[in-house]
């Protein structure tokens, strides 16, 4: 920040002595230091703990407030979007009313909040309304029957209508899904008949697509889902970024309340203030699975997301 604003707020690391080191590290006198910038970075509050110069500080400060503005600005035009929907009307009234029911302490937090999608607009449909105004009645009782309701939409669910639909719309035959691409509804699929394990299902794009269809298309059987009715199924997602304090905790947030998204595995592993991470989660389909992505392609430092696939033969 001594050299400029700009290179300070777009720093994700730093070179000392041609070596890649974290943000945190003290320099000692004698070091040659390389910052390394990206357009995409901005700063975190986690680099208040870190600074020391006042005028840092000061900088950071700015910064975190003027982009929670710009969020929250987004999160006004997505409430008044909803309202709309909800024929309710976009007034100081309304606004408040929700403030105090979700226990926030001013509209802008409840905006910022809309727009980092941490407020579930299903709480506020049953609320009810007279004239496109909220009306002040406790929905404590409705919200459990809502979640009662989904609760045993979900337990219900018939698993044998979660089926394969193989060549010429034959169902008997025994498959699984291949642990390389792990397919869920949604996702292009295709059988591929294997001589000892029955009929694998894989992804168009999975890793050894190309070359079992290349190879041996005469294996291949066409494959598409039956229904996509809501079943969960493992899937492991790629995650690349900087490693920064609490960065861990923030994705582990996301993935926690994002609806019925169960974690079954994690692992990181840190480099040079790189982190690689493998999450395994319980997913429902391609809609869900992208939802998921993208919300974590926002988090900051988080530079990749992708599914992850094992390169492995059929």
């Amino acid at each position: 920040y001594d050299i400029h604003t700009e290179v300070g707020n777009k720093c994700i690391g730093g070179k000392v002595n041609n070596k890649l080191v974290p943000l945190s590290y003290q320099l000692q006198n004698g070091d040659q230091l390389e910052i390394i910038t990206s357009s995409k970075q901005k700063p975190h509050e986690d680099w208040l703990k870190i600074v020391v110069s006042a005028r840092a500080k000061q900088k950071i400060k700015y910064s975190l407030n003027e982009e929670r503005r710009k969020i929250a600005e987004d999160g006004k035009e997505i409430l008044d979007r909803k309202f709309k929907q909800f024929n309710l009307t976009f007034n100081s009234e309304n606004v408040t009313f929700l403030v105090k029911r979700f226990e926030l302490p001013s509209a802008t937090e409840f905006y910022f909040r809309i727009a980092k999608g941490k407020i579930d607009f299903s709480k506020i449909r049953s609320i009810e309304s007279k004239n496109g105004l909220l009306i002040k009645k406790s929905f404590v009782k409705k919200e459990k029957n809502s979640s009662e309701e989904k609760s045993v939409k979900i337990n219900s669910l018939d698993k044998k209508n979660d089926t394969i639909v193989i060549g010429e719309n034959f169902k008997g035959f025994d498959y699984q899904m291949a642990k390389c691409c792990s397919p869920i509804p949604g996702d292009k699929v295709f059988g591929f008949i294997t001589i000892h394990e029955g009929i694998k299902i894989h992804r168009y794009n999975c890793p050894n697509a190309e070359n079992l269809m290349s190879k041996m298309a005469y294996r291949c059987i066409a494959a598409k889902w039956k229904s996509q009715k809501l079943i969960e199924r493992e899937v492991s997602i790629k995650l690349l970024g900087i490693d920064s304090m609490g960065l861990v905790n923030g994705i582990t947030e996301i993935i926690s309340k994002e609806n019925h998204v169960n974690m079954k595995g994690i692992s990181f592993d840190t480099n040079d203030g790189f982190f690689t991470g493998i999450i395994k989660i319980m997913i429902f389909d391609t809609i869900h699975l992208d939802s998921l992505i993208k919300k974590l392609k926002g988090l900051e430092g988080v530079e990749d997301v992708s599914r992850h696939e094992i390169d492995e033969s059929a």
